[in-house]
């Protein structure tokens, strides 16, 4: 896992990953390393978005994610000055 070498801010993550979810990798990368991210999924019901928010994503983006958004959500790892 690169998170393991490696620095970052933030994680930006589908939910649908070929060897599981993006709810269990934010889960153990919020768990290993304090990392919180951004969510990209085709489902946004209430439990959905309580999934992500309670794995460690601070935003919830819905497919198809117009780049104005990912931006926006972006700003939430802008450190403080």
């Amino acid at each position: 896992m690169a998170a393991e070498n490696e620095t970052f801010d933030a994680v930006i993550s589908d939910l649908g990953l070929p060897d599981g979810t993006g709810v269990q990798l934010m889960e153990k990368l919020r768990a290993r390393h304090g990392l919180s991210g951004i969510v990209l999924s085709g489902f946004g019901t209430d439990e959905d978005l309580r999934r992500t928010y309670d794995a460690g994503f601070v935003a919830h983006l819905i497919k198809p994610v117009d780049m104005k958004e990912v931006r926006r959500a972006l700003r939430l790892f802008r450190p403080k000055t």
